[in-house]
C-alpha cells in the first residue's frame, strides 16, 4: 500500500527509513479513522520500553465502544515481551482497534513479526517507506506532492525546487507544501527562484546551465557570485556532473522522448532538456567535459589545494568546449 494513500487495517506495518513518508502514512491512517469516527482514541507506545500486557489493554473495547488507534514506535529495537505479544496479537486482533507498527529498518530486530505481516497470515498490511536518495526519486516525490494537491508545476520549476533541497527531504516536502498553499495558479520557475533562489544548489544549476550553453563570461560571473554567497564547491561540481551524465545518456539516440525516458528510467522533460542542452556539443567535447568534471570532483574533495581554481578550470573547459588554456 502506498504511503500517499494509506488505509487502516487491524495491524499496519510502516517499514523503512524515510521518516517523511512514514509520518505521512501514520497521519493518513489516523485521519482516515478520525473521519469515520471523531471519537477515535489515540495512544502511543514504545516497543523498546514496553510493559507486558500493554498492547492488549490498549486495544480492548472501551466502555462506550470508541475506535482505538495504537501507534507503536521503535519496533526495530523492540523488547522480547513486545515481540511475543505483537506476534500473537496479529492472529487475534481486537475488533475496532488499529495498531500501527513503526519499524525504520535500522536492524533485523522484530523479523519474526515482520515476516508474519508480510506472509499475510494475520490481519496485517505493510506500507513501505524506502529511502529517497536518487535525483529521480526526489523528483518523483516532489511531483507527487503537487499531483496529490492537484497543483501544476512546470518541469523546470520542479527541477529547480528539487535541486534547492537536494540534501533534505523534509525541507523539500515543506517547500512543496508552502508553494501549494501560497501560490495561486501554476508554479513556474520564476516563482521557485523568488522563494528559494538563495539556496546553494539552485545557484549551482544556474551556473551549470549557463556554462553548458556556452556563455563563458556569464557563467564565470555566476560562479563567482555563487561562491561569494557561500556556495560549496562540492555540490557545485555535482550539479555539473548530473547534467553532463544525463546529456551523455541521451546523446546520439533518436528514440521518441517518452520511449527513451521509460527505457532510461527518466522523465520525458529530462530527455527533452538534455537534447536542448546538447546543441553545439559533439562526442569529443562532451567526453572532454566529463573528464574535466571528474578531475574537478576529485580536486574539490581534497586532491588539490585550490578548489576554486579547479572549479574555474572545469567551467572554462565546459563553457568553451576546448582544452584548458587554448
Amino acid at each position: 500500500m502506498s504511503w500517499r494513500d494509506p488505509r487502516p487495517a487491524p495491524v499496519v506495518l510502516v517499514f523503512g527509513p524515510e521518516e517523511v513518508c512514514a509520518e505521512r502514512a501514520i497521519a493518513g491512517v489516523r485521519d482516515y479513522l478520525r473521519t469515520e469516527d471523531p471519537a477515535l482514541e489515540v495512544t502511543d507506545v514504545r516497543a523498546d520500553d514496553y510493559a507486558p500486557g500493554t498492547l492488549l489493554a490498549l486495544t480492548s473495547p472501551s466502555l462506550f465502544g470508541e475506535p482505538r488507534l495504537v501507534r507503536v514506535s521503535g519496533v526495530e529495537k523492540c523488547s522480547d515481551a513486545f515481540l511475543q505479544e505483537a506476534v500473537s496479537y496479529l492472529d487475534h486482533p481486537q475488533e475496532g482497534a488499529t495498531v500501527i507498527l513503526r519499524h525504520t529498518g535500522a536492524s533485523v530486530r522484530g523479523k519474526k513479526l515482520l515476516d508474519a505481516v508480510r506472509a499475510g497470515t494475520g490481519d496485517g498490511i505493510e506500507i513501505p517507506c524506502p529511502a529517497i536518495k536518487r535525483d529521480g526519486d526526489r523528483v518523483d516525490f516532489a511531483a507527487g506532492e503537487f499531483s496529490a494537491a492537484k497543483k501544476r508545476i512546470a518541469p523546470p520549476a520542479l527541477r529547480a525546487l528539487v535541486s534547492a533541497f537536494a540534501d533534505d527531504l523534509t525541507e523539500l516536502a515543506a517547500a512543496c507544501q508552502q508553494l501549494i498553499g501560497d501560490v495561486e495558479g501554476d508554479v513556474t520557475e520564476e516563482v521557485v527562484t523568488k522563494y528559494y533562489g538563495g539556496r546553494v544548489e539552485v545557484s549551482a544549476f544556474v551556473v551549470a546551465d549557463t556554462a553548458i550553453a556556452g556563455r563563458y563570461g556569464e557563467a564565470l560571473v555566476a560562479l563567482r557570485h555563487a561562491l561569494a554567497s557561500g556556495a560549496d564547491p562540492v555540490p557545485m561540481v555535482a550539479a555539473f556532473a548530473m547534467k553532463l551524465r544525463t546529456m551523455a545518456r541521451v546523446a546520439g539516440n533518436r528514440e521518441p522522448s517518452r520511449q527513451l525516458a521509460q527505457r532510461l528510467g527518466m522523465k520525458d522533460w529530462q530527455v527533452d532538456r538534455a537534447r536542448r542542452d546538447l546543441a553545439g556539443w559533439n562526442e569529443r567535447s562532451l567526453g572532454m567535459a566529463i573528464q574535466a568534471t571528474a578531475r574537478a570532483d576529485a580536486e574539490v574533495k581534497g586532491a588539490a589545494r585550490d578548489p576554486i581554481f579547479a572549479l574555474e578550470r572545469m567551467l572554462t573547459v565546459i563553457a568553451t568546449r576546448q582544452p584548458f588554456g587554448e
